[in-house]
This record gives structure tokens, C-alpha cells and sequence, in this order.
């Protein structure tokens, strides 16, 4: 199974979207650096609850905005939801090999978009300091993807180096 065929593999964006939450979506892009944005695509998330264009809308706004602790929970979102539609465990520590696989004959794009959306969820977790969570996060998705398509593997060696440099650092000053 490679990760990076997007032969028709269906993504995340190209489900439909009711044109309401479309319209504020877009909207938001258009008023991005007001207030109103953020309003706009909370919007969106009423009217369209769990969809995946929205929730990544709504990540990348936090994101970028530097609201890290709100953009953690938005992808926590898509990660429970991605799991509930692909009937993998609620949580990702207790997913498999097989849990893939069977993902895979669901929707490939779907498992893509879970394993990128975990890698992110790491990703912030380390951000925000939450070391142990970020590299266990990793290491789940390094298990599950042996050939690397994700890109796990290179910042898992980056947060494990951080770590011990830090804590090395840190029991050197004590010491």
C-alpha cells in the first residue's frame, strides 16, 4: 500500500459541502485578518458539523494565527471524526496494522488525511511542549507507515534529538 497514490483516491475537499458552509468558508479566507473570520468559520462548523473542508479551515486559521492550544482541539476533531468514518479506535494509540489496511479498502484518501491530521496533532503537541504525547504520536505513525510517506520519521528524529539535548541540558545543571 503506498500512502502516495492519489490515483482515484477521493480527498477530503472534494467531498460535498452544503453551499452555506462553502460561502462562509470562503468568506473567511476573504476577510482573513479580521475578527470576522473566525466567526465566519465557526459558522461553517454549525452548519456543516464534522466536515472535513471546514475543520481544516478552521485548523489553519488557528494555526497560523498562532492559537495553538484551539487549533490541538480543532485537530483532535478531524482525527475523532476520520476515525468514526473509517471505524478505526477512538483512540490512536490503539491503532494497527490492520486498522489501515481495512481503512485503506474504505477510502485511501481518508486514511492519508487520518495519518496526516495525527502527524499535525503531533506536531503541536511538541509545539506546546507536550514532548512525551508528540513523540509518542510520532512513533505510533513511524509503526504504521514503514515506507515514511507521511514524513513521520524525520520529526520524530528532530523532537527525540530536542528532548535529549534537553534533558541532558537540564540534568547537566542539576549535576
Amino acid at each position: 500500500m503506498d500512502l502516495l497514490d492519489f490515483e482515484q483516491t477521493e480527498l477530503y475537499f472534494d467531498e460535498p459541502l452544503v453551499s452555506e458552509a462553502a460561502q462562509l468558508v470562503e468568506m473567511a479566507a476573504v476577510n482573513y485578518g479580521n475578527d470576522e473570520a473566525e466567526l465566519m468559520l465557526l459558522r461553517a462548523n454549525l452548519v456543516a458539523p464534522q466536515h472535513l473542508q471546514v475543520l481544516v479551515a478552521l485548523y489553519r486559521y488557528y494555526f497560523y494565527q498562532h492559537r495553538l492550544d484551539d487549533a490541538l482541539l480543532v485537530a483532535e476533531s478531524a482525527l475523532a471524526v476520520t476515525a468514526k468514518r473509517l471505524d478505526f479506535p477512538a483512540a490512536w494509540s490503539f491503532l494497527r496494522e490492520a486498522n489501515i489496511g481495512a481503512g485503506v479498502i474504505r477510502s485511501m484518501g481518508l486514511v492519508r488525511f487520518y495519518l496526516l491530521a495525527l502527524k499535525a496533532t503531533a506536531y503541536i503537541h511538541l509545539r506546546l511542549g507536550n514532548f512525551v504525547t508528540g513523540v509518542t504520536m510520532l512513533e505510533k505513525l513511524v509503526e504504521l507507515d514503514a515506507h515514511d510517506r507521511i514524513g513521520a520519521a524525520a520529526l520524530l528524529a528532530i523532537a527525540q534529538d530536542y528532548q535529549a539535548e534537553h534533558f541532558e541540558l537540564k540534568g547537566a545543571a542539576h549535576g
